[in-house]
């Protein structure tokens, strides 16, 4: 990828965007940019925290592995998605770790010029609140839809999010394996073939790694309906 390119992704994350362009330009010449392979890991649970990261191309999930062996997915990022503002301030420990669900890059910001901008500039610190909150929101959203709604709705919205178009029919690509789709939903791998099977009432036909959208309206429609008529109307 073209380096003014990455730069332009990075620069419309929402850490950076609305940062002044003379204070992204020196944020982007003191960050190192990284590449990692599928499966590769970019920290461990534990390590210190000294940068914030911005996705560039790629997927990357945030894991915790139980004391019985299991893993469980607390969130996954792509293009243009920050993540480790709030540990990397705090030069705290990391509460997960990072591995790189598909070959991915990525920019690291040090947290030291991050935190030389703030005390010049005390809207940059606004900026990253915005970040952090948006996480955070992210997160109470995810247990929101665990708490809400159906298997099968909770499916419906992933493929919402990760489609371009608003309207008409779709065709979204699958950016990971099933298995963890299935963990980033709270959902064993079984159950999200089930909701899958469910899915074709609203128009929705999975075909290997694509997903193929009829109606996105429809869909969508679908996603926000109370679960109990959910559940009838794909039954």
């Amino acid at each position: 990828m073209p380096n003014e390119r990455r730069k332009e992704i990075a620069r419309s994350s929402l850490l950076l965007q609305s940062f002044p362009e003379e204070y992204v330009a020196a944020l982007m010449a003191a960050s190192s940019w990284h590449r990692y392979d599928r499966g590769e890991t970019l920290f461990l649970h534990g390590e210190t925290a000294r940068s914030v990261h911005i996705v560039i191309e790629g997927w990357v999930k945030l894991f915790r592995v139980s004391p019985n062996g299991g893993e469980a997915v607390v969130s996954v990022f792509t293009k243009g998605e920050s993540f480790g503002e709030a540990v990397a301030f705090r030069n705290k420990q990391y509460p997960v770790s990072a591995e790189a669900v598909t070959d991915c890059e990525l920019i690291q910001i040090p947290t030291g010029a991050l935190l030389e901008m703030m005390r010049k500039d005390p809207e940059v610190g606004v900026s990253i609140l915005a970040s952090t909150f948006t996480h955070l929101h992210s997160l109470v959203s995810q247990l929101e839809q665990l708490k809400a709604q159906t298997g099968a709705q909770r499916v419906a919205e992933f493929l919402l999010e990760i489609c371009e178009k608003e309207s008409g029919g779709c065709v979204v690509t699958l950016p990971y394996d099933k298995v963890l789709i299935a963990g980033r939903l709270g959902m064993k791998p079984e159950s999200l073939s089930r909701a899958f099977s469910k899915l074709k009432a609203v128009g929705v036909r999975i075909a290997r790694n694509e997903a193929i959208i009829d109606d996105v309206d429809r869909l969508r429609d679908y996603s926000e309906a109370d679960p109990a008529q959910s559940w009838s109307r794909t039954t």
